[in-house]
């Protein structure tokens, strides 16, 4: 049978117990709809009563632009040595271990200033599942080994490539870039990092096509 949305919210429930907080990790390319699916996840979760779901992408550990600069990495901005992998991993173990019972803040990214923000994601001790999106969560190389121990599961979205694409390319163009610079950068750097993430798909434990939420918005 097909899966379904009811599927995914079924399953992402039955991962968070009241003993111990889950996390979900959402994996995919760039385009693929990573964002989209675990907004939906928090949101329908989180639907009707107190919120016990939080969202933590991986974006927040870019490296700022000024370090990219230092280390000559500029141009590759989103590929796997531009992160601070080893930071999110200690961010996900904290999260899982609830030691202190506080508030645990998370790093965001600013899309127009295409920058991490410290400090800008909440994550309350009532949260029971922690949903966090990003390329390379199912990387077996560094400091991304220890990103998916802290996984329960990790789902992958996939998107038909001409469509991931063509999603890309506006993405750019909506943040600033120029329609040439956009195609080149997507067909470049962003096409380069795509390949490392496909090659990590069977790793996954559950693929989810796009198409899966493309039925609920085409019914709403």
């Amino acid at each position: 049978m097909p899966l379904t949305l009811d599927d995914l919210l079924l399953r992402a429930r039955a991962l968070a117990h009241d003993d111990r907080r889950a996390i979900l990790g959402v994996a995919g390319s760039p385009g693929a709809g990573k964002t989209t699916l675990a907004e939906f996840l928090v949101r329908e979760l989180n639907a009707g009563g107190e919120p016990w779901v939080a969202h933590v992408p991986m974006d927040g550990f870019h490296l700022a632009d000024v370090e990219l600069e230092r280390l000559g990495l500029g141009d590759r901005k989103g590929a796997p040595d531009t992160f601070d992998a080893a930071g999110y991993a200690a961010l996900l173990r904290r999260l899982r271990a609830e030691e202190d019972g506080d508030i645990v803040y998370a790093p965001g990214f600013e899309r127009v200033l295409e920058q991490p923000v410290a400090g800008a994601l909440p994550v309350p001790p009532t949260a029971r599942l922690v949903v966090t999106e990003g390329n390379y969560l199912l990387l077996d190389t560094g400091a991304w080994v220890r990103v998916r121990q802290q996984l329960d599961e990790v789902w992958f979205c996939e998107l038909d490539e001409p469509e991931r694409i063509r999603r890309l390319v506006a993405r750019h163009e909506r943040f600033g870039k120029e329609h040439d610079e956009a195609v080149t950068w997507v067909l470049g750097t962003d096409q380069h990092n795509a390949a490392l993430v496909t090659a990590t798909r069977d790793r996954a434990d559950l693929v989810v096509p796009t198409r899966v939420l493309e039925r609920r918005q085409a019914l709403s």
